[in-house]
């Protein structure tokens, strides 16, 4: 059995087709040795499909139903179809290849999420960024990319935007810590531009920003930012997202989503409300 050769970025689907094939593997009674003896599949190749890592040509999925005991018509033809649109990046596409991994992977998790918890430290959050204010973080994170790896990062950032302003606009919640709001990137007039791009986004139903002061003193948000993806879907269970500078990890276990969630309730309580953040960061685009 073969898997489509072409790496890409997970999607909701792939993840979902991979819990169902582990699903049906354990229903089987099967361990991943087993499936490779019965099928010649490498345990590692399996460990791929059921990790979302790899999408299934149609054959192999098919094998590994027989196997798994599922003779269900409609059943068989709901996971191929799954499968086959597990491959779908929609406008991605176009930046895939200029993309880390893991930011692509990000993006295409977040282009289907129905909600976005975020608490962030540093920058306001690539969602509510203004153009000019992307530019300048991109070019501050990337101080040896060249002009046309910038400007490719800032246009999928950008393009990222059409989510919360959909016809069924994705829900952001994101907490900043204050000195998000005091930090001139991109000097004053950007800065400027972006707390009252900011301050304006707020009046959107779907768009709650707050402030975490700086008179909160230590709090266990300063481990560092991260995102809580929820979708749709009751079967797509809530996803965290947690980056660095050398590499990004997708945290998906009942105990890291409580975890984090827990945290997230943990700072929103400290927070000003959404109306005193929205005062504080129009004194500081006043201030600038």
């Amino acid at each position: 059995m073969n898997v489509a050769a072409r790496k890409q970025p997970p999607t909701v689907r792939l993840r979902r087709l991979a819990a169902e094939i582990r699903a049906l593997r354990h229903g089987a009674a099967l361990t991943r040795e087993d499936v490779a003896e019965r099928t010649h599949m490498n345990p590692a190749t399996l460990w791929r499909l059921e990790t979302a890592r790899a999408r299934p040509q149609r054959r192999t999925l098919l094998g590994l139903l027989d196997l798994y005991g599922v003779t269900d018509p409609e059943r068989r033809a709901e996971l191929v179809d799954l499968a086959k649109d597990a491959g779908q990046l929609g406008w991605l596409q176009a930046y895939e290849d200029q993309l880390p991994d893991e930011y692509s992977t990000y993006i295409s998790f977040e282009s289907e999420a129905q909600s976005v918890r975020n608490y962030e430290s540093l920058f306001v959050p690539g969602l509510l960024q203004t153009e000019a204010y992307a530019r300048a973080v991109t070019s501050g994170l990337l101080p040896d990319g060249t002009d046309q790896e910038v400007e490719r990062r800032v246009e999928a950032r950008l393009k990222r935007q059409d989510s919360i302003t959909r016809a069924e606009p994705l829900k952001v919640w994101a907490i900043l810590d204050e000195s998000v709001v005091h930090r001139k990137v991109g000097g004053g007039d950007v800065m400027r531009d972006q707390l009252q791009h900011l301050a304006k986004l707020t009046k959107l139903p779907n768009i709650t920003v707050q402030v975490l002061p700086y008179e909160v003193g230590a709090h266990p948000g300063m481990y560092g930012a991260f995102a809580i993806m929820a979708f749709p879907d009751p079967a797509d269970s809530d996803l965290v997202y947690i980056e660095n500078r050398v590499n990004a990890l997708f945290l998906e276990r009942d105990t890291d989503i409580t975890s984090y969630t827990d945290l997230f309730e943990h700072l929103r309580a400290a927070a000003l409300s959404p109306a005193a953040s929205v005062r504080l960061i129009i004194r500081a685009a006043e201030q600038d």
